[in-house]
């Protein structure tokens, strides 16, 4: 099964890099050089790519692919997904680790059974990663203990118990 890991938003320079926003886990060894990439194309046959080269740049992860070595041999992609194989050898879960394409989509409750909304996105913060919730409202729920009481990733479901004023 393939996973969404970004989208080109840009080219930088003219020797083929491009800038990538990522709504991925695991990114430092999805980006790694060697790494086997597919950008999806709207109405087109995939395209596989290896990566030659990864860092960070403002907030964004910066690649090069083998065999492109020009701006214009990779321009026409920008806007496109890159997606990669869901399960990598590389990459264990721990206990309560899980894949963001396994929580976005989730439907969050709280400790009423009531729907507070579906997560929407996800982002790592350091600490802890914040998951978007939207339902009524946009709500940025903290992944950690204190809050996140059960994840229920077959059933697509999420139990919450708020902090006070995580729902205001």
């Amino acid at each position: 099964m393939k996973v969404e890991i970004g989208k080109i938003v840009n080219t930088h320079g003219i020797k083929g890099e491009i800038k990538v926003k990522s709504n991925s886990d695991f990114t430092e060894t999805r980006f790694q050089p060697g790494e086997l990439v597919i950008i999806e194309r709207k109405n087109k046959e995939p395209l596989e790519f290896t990566i030659a080269s990864y860092r960070m740049h403002k907030g964004l992860h910066m690649l090069t692919f083998e065999g492109i070595n020009n701006i214009n041999d990779i321009e026409y992609l920008k806007g496109e997904t890159i997606m990669q194989e869901r399960d990598h050898e590389e990459i264990e879960l721990g206990e309560h680790e899980f894949y963001y394409s396994d929580i976005i989509g989730c439907t969050v409750f709280d400790d009423d059974d009531t729907p507070i909304g579906r997560v929407t996105e996800i982002f790592e913060t350091g600490a802890n990663d914040v998951w978007v919730v939207k339902g009524d409202k946009e709500y940025l729920i903290p992944y950690i203990a204190d809050v996140v009481k059960d994840i229920d990733v077959e059933g697509r479901r999420i139990q919450i118990t708020p902090m006070e004023g995580l729902l205001d």
